[in-house]
């Protein structure tokens, strides 16, 4: 079908030669028909006309249909160099291929400046988030000076600025393709309790319970974005959970759970609730929700290849699944 459409093009492209060849023709043989040529010698000549036309038509279809096939190939492969570029035929195309030439020199140059800048933007706003870590950790000894109702409840809002900045630079990081990934084998109690401790006062402040019974697995991840995962959990449990606790467990078949007795999610939210920036019905009404947490969650787990998934009933709390089991990953 593709030559069959080449050739109805290359015939289309030749109608005006054809146009041209027939008027002459008609001409000729009007000019023979005064002067009294023989009708036989008419059509003797017009035969061999028409010969010569169909054979200067027949030997220039396949440098048509050539130059054809490369251009629908550059076309399928853009973007491509001027070196692989159809060679030019005539005037109209040397003229057509010095233009997307240039076109191509104008859009690397666009693309160029379109990455340095955005490299720029991405490096000042790690840095900032960098240093905003400084005012914060201050602000916390600061408080951490007196025990006092408001102290703890400062302490708590200053510690989730902390969370949202380290989101910010993870979330950079993770557009960035996370290239500083180590994987190796992982002691996984190791990793739990470090997330726990961090989270601690958060139960303590809103009086939640949390069991956790230890584990001898170990995993083959990356311990920082593990630990990163954990805390996002962690986060998300503490938030939606007014009442209850949360219990952490891992299987024989190294799937961390991490379940809690909170409001739940809606059945026609749960298969969105890793999508960027969705906030369900929970996040509708808890007014700071970002949509961000879970979706860097996934985005990490897709990143270590450990599978992440949701189960929820509402009004009976959430568990969120990691699977850490992940034979394809080689040790660094």
């Amino acid at each position: 079908m593709e030559h069959k459409g080449i050739f109805l093009a290359y015939l289309k492209s030749r109608w005006r030669c054809g146009a041209v060849c027939a008027l002459f023709a008609a001409i000729g043989g009007t000019v023979f028909y005064l002067y009294g040529v023989e009708t036989e010698a008419m059509l003797y000549a017009a035969g061999l006309c028409l010969l010569a036309g169909t054979a200067l038509l027949a030997g220039g279809y396949p440098r048509f249909r050539t130059a054809c096939l490369e251009r629908r190939a550059a076309l399928k492969n853009l973007p491509v160099t001027a070196g692989e570029l159809p060679p030019a035929a005539t005037p109209a195309e040397a003229d057509f291929r010095a233009m997307a030439e240039r076109m191509g020199e104008v859009y690397d140059q666009l693309v160029s400046d379109t990455e340095r800048s955005r490299r720029e933007h991405l490096d000042w706003y790690a840095a900032w988030v960098h240093q905003i870590k400084t005012p914060i950790a201050v602000m916390q000894m600061t408080l951490q000076g007196e025990d006092t109702p408001e102290h703890r409840a400062l302490g708590t809002e200053l510690f989730r600025i902390g969370q949202y900045a380290q989101m910010a630079l993870n979330y950079l990081r993770l557009g960035e393709g996370a290239s500083d990934l180590v994987i190796r084998a992982v002691d996984l109690d190791g990793v739990i309790r470090q997330a726990v401790r961090k989270y601690a006062p958060q139960f303590v402040s809103k009086r939640l319970t949390l069991r956790y019974e230890g584990t001898q697995e170990r995993v083959l991840t990356d311990e920082k974005w593990l630990a990163f995962i954990l805390e996002q959990l962690l986060d998300n449990a503490v938030k939606y959970t007014a009442a209850g606790g949360v219990t952490i467990t891992v299987t024989a078949g190294k799937v961390l759970r991490i379940a809690d007795t909170g409001i739940g999610i809606d059945p026609a939210d749960l298969p969105r609730v890793f999508e960027k920036g969705f906030t369900g019905y929970n996040g509708r009404a808890d007014k700071t929700a970002t949509g961000l947490g879970l979706y860097l969650c996934r985005q990490a787990a897709d990143m270590l290849r450990h599978r992440l998934w949701a189960e929820s009933e509402p009004g009976r709390g959430s568990v969120f699944c990691l699977d850490l089991h992940t034979d394809e990953l080689g040790v660094e």
